[in-house]
């Protein structure tokens, strides 16, 4: 088991702890709210034990706050990336990937795949791309936009929780 480095969960009042955790799931502070709401704090001064009770309450939630969560992601190198309008950590993420060092040709393929995608699934592409790079990822989502409806979103679900460790590991 992992401990946070900068914090200490057990120890926040609700505030603190929906504030130090809220953004870990994109722009879903409810999923911090219910963690902290379901109690027993003490269990979750370790990373991977406060991982697993959020990602159990993304599981649980219903389909339309799910798909509301899946919708609060950016797209991948898309507008949002190129205006500086990502959050600290999308940008981190993507720029860690080499999203922002893509050619015409490759933002263009981005943004092609982008529509295609939101076209067929009606959310956006969601992928934890750390340890990937832009060529991984175009290969990852011309492969995925062949997947039907239900795989795709049974698919961003796991990728948000995998984000969402990787995030939590920067704590």
């Amino acid at each position: 088991m992992t401990a946070f480095n900068t914090l200490k969960p057990s120890t926040l009042d609700r505030d603190a702890f929906v504030k130090a955790f809220a953004d870990i799931y994109e722009h879903s502070p409810w999923v911090a709210e219910k963690a902290y709401d379901l109690g027993q704090l003490g269990e979750l001064d370790e990373i991977e034990a406060l991982h697993q009770r959020m990602s159990d309450i993304l599981l649980s939630a219903n389909h339309a706050d799910q798909l509301a969560l899946i919708n609060a992601h950016p797209d991948l190198a898309g507008k949002a990336a190129i205006q500086g309008e990502l959050t600290e950590s999308s940008t981190n993420e993507q720029a860690g990937a080499g999203i922002h060092q893509c050619t015409a040709e490759e933002f263009a393929r981005f943004t092609e795949l982008n529509d295609a995608y939101k076209a067929k699934f009606q959310f956006p592409f969601i992928m934890a791309v750390k340890g990937s790079n832009r060529h991984q990822i175009l290969a990852a989502f011309e492969k995925r936009i062949h997947n039907d409806a239900d795989a795709e979103f049974k698919e961003a679900l796991a990728q948000i929780n995998l984000i969402a460790l990787f995030r939590l590991l920067q704590l």
